[in-house]
């Protein structure tokens, strides 16, 4: 097939692109939010193919992928053909809700009856009030990170994109207790000049910003243990790729995390303290981090493996395009 959608989120999209099909991401001069074209920092196949939007009208195209509310509008505007109408379409679900109603939260796509909403797990699914619009899950499944856990350096790691502006809700205000424990290294995008904000000595919190996944990875794995803090996100694949590369985890029980995180795997809890507690543990005790390690590396790769998602996306796929005819 011919399979048309925007690069909005890196890491998922680096797991959807290496399916069996074609997939035209759309390209602008600006590369700007929709026209971003192919990444940089990730490794994409070369089924993964730049278009821009001049191109598309006289592209053949068997279905969108929508992932923003206004790329309804872009894909008519485009392509002069009505997503779910002239189109068959899938909408991704990425994203908790965000209005501040929860649990009551209208999706903007909500009462509809030209498409489907694919949430990426079944919280947002529970979350979301999406009336009689279809609905379904597609489990997250990763490129399995080729770095392998050493957690030789006894220092804690967090991935956290904006942690200044989204603040409790990436768990940001937590990081000074577990800085106590172990020095952190944070990695993600716009983490410069954290530990100032935090009031933290430099020795206390590194930020490494914006590093180029596969040698992200390879930092992850040499230390100790991975920090999950966020109070209220979708799941975070970086949280799956640590777990995959053998880190043991201290994470928050929230959201999708609770069904992802085996009590084997790590700590997994709502009280502060039962964390701080794990986290020393981890930091004090090697092989018992090694331990859960080898727990959170099974579950993972058991239940977030590449194979496993590119068939149910084939399988949603057939299922879409062959309604529609």
């Amino acid at each position: 097939m011919n399979v048309l959608l925007w690069h909005v989120h890196g890491s998922w999209t680096t797991s959807f692109v290496h399916g069996t099909h074609r997939y035209l991401i759309p390209t602008t001069a600006d590369r700007g939010p929709y026209g971003l074209g192919r990444a940089r920092t990730y490794p994409w196949p070369d089924t993964a193919i730049e278009i821009t939007p001049d191109q598309l009208p006289n592209t053949p195209i068997d279905l969108v992928i929508l992932q923003r509310p206004e790329e309804l509008d872009l894909t008519e505007q485009w392509l002069h053909r009505r997503p779910g109408r002239d189109l068959p379409a899938i909408y991704v679900e990425h994203n908790t809700p965000k209005d501040g109603h929860v649990p009551n939260s209208r999706h903007p796509l909500a009462d509809r009856d030209d498409l489907l909403i694919a949430h990426v797990t079944h919280f947002n699914q529970l979350f979301w009030d999406t009336g009689t619009t279809r609905t379904t899950v597609v489990d997250h499944g990763i490129v399995a990170p080729t770095a392998e856990y050493s957690g030789e350096l006894d220092r804690l790691a967090v991935v956290i994109n904006e942690p200044v502006r989204r603040w409790r809700v990436t768990g940001t205000d937590l990081l000074p207790r577990f800085a106590e424990i172990a020095p952190l290294d944070v990695f993600g995008m716009k983490v410069a000049g954290l530990a100032d904000h935090l009031g933290l000595p430099a020795d206390r919190l590194t930020s490494h910003d914006d590093v180029p996944q596969d040698r992200m990875h390879a930092e992850l794995a040499r230390r100790r243990a991975y920090l999950h803090l966020c109070r209220w996100t979708s799941l975070g694949l970086s949280l799956i790729e640590a777990m995959a590369m053998g880190m043991p985890v201290v994470a928050l029980a929230t959201t999708e995390a609770v069904a992802a995180v085996p009590p084997a795997a790590g700590a997994l809890a709502t009280r502060i303290d039962t964390l701080l507690d794990a986290a020393r543990r981890f930091v004090a005790e090697p092989a018992t981090a090694r331990q859960a390690g080898a727990a959170a590396r099974s579950a993972a790769r058991d239940r977030y493996g590449l194979d496993r998602f590119l068939a149910d996306w084939d399988r949603l796929l057939e299922e879409e395009v062959c309604a529609s005819r």
